[in-house]
This record gives C-alpha cells, sequence and structure tokens, in this order.
C-alpha cells in the first residue's frame, strides 16, 4: 500500500528526544490508528501501551526487542513488533521514515 485514502490526521505532532523522533497520528474509519515519522541519529528507548507493530520505509537501525540480548539490524525496509507494557531500545544509524500500528489484543 503507498497510500492511506480516507482517514484523519491529528494536526498536532508527536514530539519526542528533543525533536530527533517526530511522528503524526492518522486515524482510519475503523477506529485503528498509526504514526507516520521520522527518527534521525541517535539511541532510543520507547515503551508500549498496546503491541506496536513498527514498519521501517527506509532507514539504517538496530532494535533490541524486550527480553532479548541481541540486536536486530534493518537497512532499507523492514518491520518488528513489540508486545504491549513492554520497551525497546532502537540505535538509529541514518535518518529513519517510520509507520508504527497499533494493535489491540
Amino acid at each position: 500500500m503507498i497510500q492511506f485514502d480516507n482517514v484523519s490526521v491529528v494536526k498536532k505532532a508527536n514530539i519526542y528526544f528533543d525533536g530527533k523522533v517526530t511522528s503524526r497520528a492518522v486515524l482510519f474509519p475503523d477506529g485503528t490508528k498509526k504514526t507516520l515519522g521520522i527518527m534521525l541519529p541517535g539511541e532510543y528507548e520507547f515503551g508500549t501501551d498496546t503491541i506496536e507493530v513498527m514498519e521501517i520505509v527506509a532507514g539504517d537501525l538496530q532494535v533490541q526487542l524486550p527480553g532479548e540480548s541481541e540486536w536486530i539490524h534493518i537497512a532499507g525496509e523492514g518491520e518488528f513488533t513489540v508486545p504491549a507494557n513492554a520497551k525497546f531500545k532502537l540505535k538509529v544509524a541514518a535518518v529513519t521514515d517510520y509507520i508504527c500500528s497499533y494493535l489491540h489484543e
């Protein structure tokens, strides 16, 4: 899918880590939500409330998922899922374009 049709976009940006990570929420008619964002190079830790599917559209990063000691490298495109109520770490090496989908169990 190259575009989202028939959606609403929340005007106010989500800004994290002094502007190094930003996103905007996209709301779908069925009640689901995604965020579209950009991460600048750096190291970050995020927490989740729901299951999150992170789709990397472009970029270069490593992710350490909850309970894992190994880092997963994503260069270009890729995807990973983080469980609800968990923390994950990112090492972003190049500007990274992402889509985060919020799922309910």
